[in-house]
């Protein structure tokens, strides 16, 4: 195969449709415009919004009020009722032991514990947030409420616009959970 022997493929090189140039072409006259009408004349058509003065669909909705921040932290969150319910006296509760317990999904996301209902139970609780009322049940109990700090990665160590070294000065090594 040489240079010359080279073509494209049937089909795929069309010629340009040219209107408007007699009745012969098959698009002489009005050139596929039709007869009058806005369609017919030069910058014929309003805008993608336009519905021939009905009210457009974009204004009969109601306006979409506030923001998603993007950049938020979603905890997965477990009640002090659910711990007492699921561990035995004295176990040590992690995010691998919540997960296999069926109280979060992911024990890579980050856990916050909240102090609905009572616990009897002696535990050892690891989480990356407890509220007050959590940590004062689980400590009334015996037990010990560790507090993981959040390791901050991706888009939300860029927005700060941070160096890595301020990074962990304001946010520590993350312990492992």
């Amino acid at each position: 195969m040489k240079l010359h022997d080279l073509k494209p493929d049937k089909g795929s090189k069309r010629r340009r449709r040219r209107v408007g140039r007699g009745i012969a072409a098959g698009q002489g006259k009005t050139a596929g415009r039709g007869h009058k009408g806005q369609g017919a004349r030069s910058g014929g058509g309003k805008g993608p919004y336009f519905e021939g003065g009905q009210l457009p669909l974009v204004r009969r909705l109601p306006f979409k009020r506030g923001f998603t921040n993007i950049f938020a932290t979603v905890y997965q969150e477990v009640n002090v009722d659910m711990l007492e319910a699921r561990f035995d006296d004295g176990a040590v509760v992690n995010a691998s032991a919540l997960e296999a317990a069926g109280l979060v999904r992911d024990a890579e996301k980050p856990i916050k514990v909240l102090g609905r209902g009572e616990l009897e139970k002696r535990l050892e609780v690891h989480a990356n947030k407890f509220t007050k009322s959590a940590a004062a049940k689980i400590e009334a109990a015996g037990g010990i409420a560790h507090a993981h700090a959040l390791k901050v990665t991706g888009a939300r160590a860029t927005v700060k616009r941070l160096r890595k070294v301020d990074l962990q000065r304001l946010y520590g090594e993350a312990d492992p959970i």
